[in-house]
């Protein structure tokens, strides 16, 4: 059984998964290891993403630890199977491996919800704003460091403005509308792009308005994916000490709720639009 030495997320969310399952039927590593016929170093492995597991095996395991969630089960297999070396690895010892993660985490989503407060989603962002958040954000940055960046976040957009899009939500707080990241005239640029792919219909532009009684914010930015089954959802949220890969069904169930309650205190699409283009008319 080969290891490796970086896993990626989405490996890791896949033992993350195995290991909730053994402990959901009780058992520890070791008797698990025997029950598979392996070592519990083995077993170690697999659930920490550094050792990759085969269907056979899996679906062993999921017998094993009295599993009957057949959607689950197919799902675990097609991400164990999954062998797909996508554009973000182009990125690899380039940028850090957060940033290739959450291409990756994009790749495989069947649905997206952002939650944006102080800039505009980095999947409506122009080359320009998004070059003056990284050089503002990062000024020990030298300009190739930052090119790589805006790059990446640019290829990233496949997602919504492919051959294949995805359907994809976002509530964006005015603030985000309104703080100048870039000049004025790249800033109206970059409202006029927001409100263009309003448009689209498998997009949802929502905006919180400043005024607006009885919110309190949503804590900050937040990306909700969707997976294959909502058991394998992830959301993703800026740390202090990083980005955060957030999976444990407590802790989505109530994203999911944070994310209706915002969504619920926002603008309808048509008023949302009205707003972003009164804010263009004011630059």
């Amino acid at each position: 059984m080969a290891t490796r030495r970086q896993p990626t997320a989405r490996q890791m969310r896949l033992g993350a998964e195995l290991r909730r399952l053994r402990e959901a039927a009780g058992l520890k590593a070791t008797a698990a290891a025997a029950l598979l016929g392996v070592s519990s170093v083995q077993v170690s492995q697999i659930e920490s993403g550094v050792a990759g597991v085969s269907e056979e095996r899996l679906r062993r395991i999921a017998a094993n630890y009295t599993c009957s969630d057949s959607e689950l089960i197919d799902a675990l297999v097609a991400m164990a199977g999954d062998r797909t070396r996508g554009w973000w690895e182009e990125y690899r010892g380039v940028l850090p491996a957060a940033y290739l993660d959450l291409a990756e985490l994009d790749h495989h989503a069947t649905f997206r919800h952002d939650v944006a407060v102080t800039h505009v989603p980095g999947l409506f962002q122009t080359e320009t704003y998004a070059r003056a958040l990284f050089s503002y954000m990062n000024p020990e940055f030298p300009p190739d460091e930052v090119e790589h960046r805006v790059h990446h976040r640019m290829r990233r957009k496949v997602i919504i403005e492919g051959p294949d899009p995805i359907p994809y939500e976002t509530v964006i707080h005015e603030a985000a509308l309104r703080i100048r990241v870039a000049g004025a005239v790249a800033f109206r640029a970059q409202l006029s792009r927001v409100l263009e792919l309003s448009q689209a219909e498998h997009i949802s532009v929502r905006v919180i308005p400043f005024g607006l009684d009885d919110f309190a914010g949503a804590g900050g930015a937040m990306v909700h994916l969707g997976g294959p089954v909502p058991r394998l959802d992830t959301v993703i949220r800026d740390a202090p000490h990083g980005t955060a890969f957030v999976d444990s069904e407590a802790q989505l169930e109530h994203f999911r709720k944070l994310f209706r309650r915002v969504k619920g205190a926002s603008l309808d699409l048509d008023r949302s639009r009205d707003l972003i283009h009164k804010l263009i008319k004011e630059l």
